[in-house]
């Protein structure tokens, strides 16, 4: 049977301090887009954990959680990353081919959750949420801990000429991630793409975690919206630090 959700034991377990997941299409989690709410009730960490979602707009905002959330609180806005340091403060994005990653300084004790379809990478979402780590919270990039969830693949992810323009124009290593289908189209690996971007901004290798899944070609585990055309479903990921006693 497979799993509801998928979790990165060499990315972050309970040991470490956090707790984290990859959705896929059998969790039971669900979350309300602007708003903090508790976990489903089979989801396995929901004791005493607010998730807070907000809606996503393909851009390169941050949302800073730097305080307690209640149930039931709304965060009015846009956002495509969202940041803590508050315990028990599940932060999530939701995904259906676009790449959810989540980050960790287990030293200085915060986490981030992203949304990085191919506009946000390609603006720069991954450095900019780093940044973000470093300067608000005093994150240190060679420790941090990343790890690349399922999305759209390679063997899948077929883009057009005005995204390959895009990604010529930012990224000078774009070949590396693209394999030409013909003159003006290819299929881009977006996962790839991003941990060049986190390589690039100094993470370190060992420290970067990839879950090598396409959502496209998985229809029993993953809802995709290349796939089906319409947005049948979300997948919900999510990350928290767990409260100390």
């Amino acid at each position: 049977m497979a799993s509801e959700v998928i979790t990165v034991p060499s990315f972050a377990t309970h040991a470490d301090g956090v707790e984290h997941f990859f959705g896929t299409r059998l969790s039971c989690v669900s979350v309300t887009p602007g708003g903090a709410s508790a976990p489903g009730s089979r989801h396995r960490d929901q004791a005493a954990t607010v998730m807070v979602s907000v809606k996503q707009v393909h851009g390169t905002d941050a949302l800073v959680v730097d305080r307690p959330v209640v149930q039931g609180e709304a965060f009015e806005g846009g956002w495509d990353a969202l940041v803590t340091d508050q315990p028990g403060v599940m932060v999530t994005v939701r995904t259906a081919d676009c790449v959810p990653v989540l980050l960790h300084d287990p030293v200085r004790r915060v986490v981030a959750a992203i949304h990085a379809g191919w506009r946000g990478a390609v603006a720069g979402i991954v450095p900019k949420t780093v940044a973000l780590l470093v300067s608000r919270f005093g994150a240190t990039i060679g420790r941090l801990q990343m790890a690349i969830g399922p999305s759209a693949g390679p063997c899948c992810y077929e883009v057009d000429e005005p995204v390959l323009a895009r990604l010529r124009e930012v990224f000078p290593e774009w070949q590396a991630v693209v394999k030409p289908v013909s003159r003006q189209r290819a299929h881009l690996d977006l996962r790839a793409f991003v941990r060049r971007q986190a390589l690039a901004d100094g993470l370190d290798a060992e420290r970067i975690t990839t879950v090598d899944a396409c959502t496209i070609c998985q229809p029993d585990l993953f809802f995709s919206y290349r796939r089906e055309g319409v947005v049948n479903g979300t997948m919900v990921s999510g990350i928290a630090l767990v409260s100390r006693r």
